[in-house]
This record gives structure tokens, sequence and C-alpha cells, in this order.
């Protein structure tokens, strides 16, 4: 991964009011996680870094999708399990603002 994808994925993790296709983009790559190990996330990360190709020019969705694989890979990297989203800290502490936030 070189240093400019790191760093679009780094930005892309920074805390901002996500567009719908964003926000959609994240719960598919959870939904697909669900159960994978880090072997597996990395897999789908490099996967989805291919595809995208110059990561600065994608469009929101895209680089939320390959940001959210990175997050997860990273999550499971010293973890040992399998992924899941009602255990991920990042994933309910996201779902308890937007609570917050409505409320």
């Amino acid at each position: 991964m070189t240093h400019d994808t790191e760093a679009v994925l780094e930005a892309e993790l920074e805390p901002h009011e996500p567009a719908a296709a964003e926000l959609a983009a994240r719960q598919r790559v959870r939904d697909r996680a669900t159960g994978l190990t880090h072997h597996e996330a990395q897999a789908a990360l490099e996967a989805v870094l291919a595809d995208a190709g110059d990561l600065e020019r994608a469009d929101a969705a895209v680089r939320a999708e390959a940001a959210e694989w990175q997050r997860i890979s990273e999550l499971l990297f010293d973890h040992g399990g399998p992924y899941a989203p009602d255990t991920d800290a990042y994933v309910q502490g996201q779902l308890t603002a937007r609570q917050h936030h409505r409320g």
C-alpha cells in the first residue's frame, strides 16, 4: 500500500458527517466481513484497492468501503477471531452517537 493510499484511508476515518452512500458502503462491508478472519478481511481490502485504482480519484463510497476494510483488517490483526459488528467498539460507538444525535 502506498503512502498516498494510506493517507486517503486515514482521512476517510476522520470524524465527518458521512453521506448516505458512505454509510451504505460501510454497512455492506460490515455485513460481508461478519465471520471473516484477519487474512480474509485483508484480502478483501486488497481487492477493493486493486479495483479502485487511484483511490484519491475514487468516489466517496469506494473510499469509505476501502477505509472500512482497512479498519476491520487492523482490528482483526491481533484479535484472533472472526469479525462481529456487535463486538466492534467503533461500530457500537457510532450507533450510540447517532441515537443521541437523533434524540
